[in-house]
């Protein structure tokens, strides 16, 4: 393996619980082994994978309250440590990443990185965000050394949204890690995954409208009326309420968990009867690849986003409409019904979201070879 002694910083608003900061993580411990110094460096050091950096990474606390604040502390942090490249993640913070190097005058490479269909994520946030996101987008972009997408779908959003086509690079999550494998293989204690139980349905994520769990859910009921089965859903997010009622209302409290957060859903994903991504739409969900490399049979929306590139358009896992309730349900039927992964669907996951493999993309990109 070829090592380095120079310096690589990652900037982000925090490490909360979402795929985006997990792959951060894992492409930190990627470049910490291959001899790089490593820098975390957060608008404000705070969420669930704190505890999740690795020991040879540094996080570097800017303390601002918003990730806007953070803009003369990262100026400040570029003056100072000069690393040799920086990569940015999502979409406000990638912004603030450009600013603080044009202000900071450093030579440090700058890859911004884009884990969402932006034109559609931004939809869904404040009035101001929904004018303002675009259209810096369009202004600040232009200064990235390289814009890295993380599937051609995002890519193609980007294009859109007028970010130079030469400029786009599209770099896949790295998810699949021996740390996922080793996870997968700690003891579930909780008594619906023992001998014998009726098979769970799993879905993982925030509990956010982008996520679309009451499709799920209503999806859910109407597998109960065919066949034994029991859905848990782990993440956490403002929706919890709403899901709460919909489970009640639909008569379903024996058979839905919410457990909330969860520092490893891996374990959970390995013993699944059928992993489900009910989105509205994605950049490239790791879950459903992380579902997939454990052997996991799965079940996705045809959002926009990556879902449709991961399965190949439907050969390695099936895809419904957005939104679809009685697709959606036909769908986990069918699969609980035939529980088994297309051949070769594990050794193809792992050869293209294998960390090893995206490395070696995100150390050409950032011209760190």
């Amino acid at each position: 393996m070829k090592t380095s002694s120079g310096k690589v910083a990652f900037f982000l608003p925090s490490l909360g619980g979402g795929g985006a900061e997990r792959m951060i993580l894992n492409l930190a411990r990627g470049f910490a082994e291959r001899g790089f110094k490593v820098d975390l460096v957060l608008a404000r050091a705070e969420g669930p994978y704190l505890s999740q950096v690795p020991s040879e990474a540094r996080v570097v606390d800017l303390g601002a309250r918003r990730v806007l604040y953070a803009l003369p502390g990262l100026v400040h942090y570029l003056r100072r440590e000069r690393p040799q490249a920086m990569l940015s993640t999502l979409s406000h913070a990638n912004i603030v990443a450009l600013w603080a190097r044009v202000i900071g005058r450093v030579p440090t490479r700058l890859v911004i990185r884009e884990a969402n269909t932006t034109r559609i994520s931004v939809s869904d946030g404040p009035p101001l965000r929904r004018r303002l996101i675009p259209v810096f987008m369009r202004l600040f972009y232009l200064g990235a050394d390289a814009v890295v997408a993380n599937s051609f779908g995002v890519a193609e959003d980007l294009a859109k949204l007028g970010v130079p086509p030469d400029k786009i690079k599209v770099i896949y999550n790295p998810v699949v890690t021996p740390e996922l494998f080793a996870k997968a293989e700690e003891s579930v204690d909780h008594p619906w995954f023992r001998p014998d139980e009726p098979p769970v349905i799993l879905g993982v994520g925030r509990l956010t409208k982008q996520k679309d769990f009451p499709t799920l859910i209503r999806a859910f009921a109407l597998v109960r009326k065919e066949r034994l089965a029991r859905l848990m859903i782990l993440g956490e997010g403002e929706e919890r309420p709403k899901l709460e009622a919909l489970v009640r209302e639909l008569g379903l409290k024996e058979d839905v968990v919410l457990p909330g957060f969860v520092d490893n859903p891996y374990k959970y994903m390995k013993r699944a009867g059928v992993f489900v991504l009910p989105s509205l739409w994605e950049g490239l969900p790791n879950v459903l690849i992380e579902a997939l490399a454990l052997g996991t049979p799965v079940v996705a929306t045809d959002c926009p986003g990556g879902s449709r590139e991961i399965l190949e358009g439907g050969k390695w896992g099936k895809l419904v409409s957005v939104g679809d309730v009685e697709a959606l349900a036909d769908a986990i039927v069918a699969v609980l019904s035939n529980p088994k992964l297309p051949e070769g669907a594990v050794e193809r996951i792992t050869r293209l979201f294998g960390l090893e493999n995206i490395m070696a993309e995100y150390l050409r990109v950032m011209e760190l070879e």
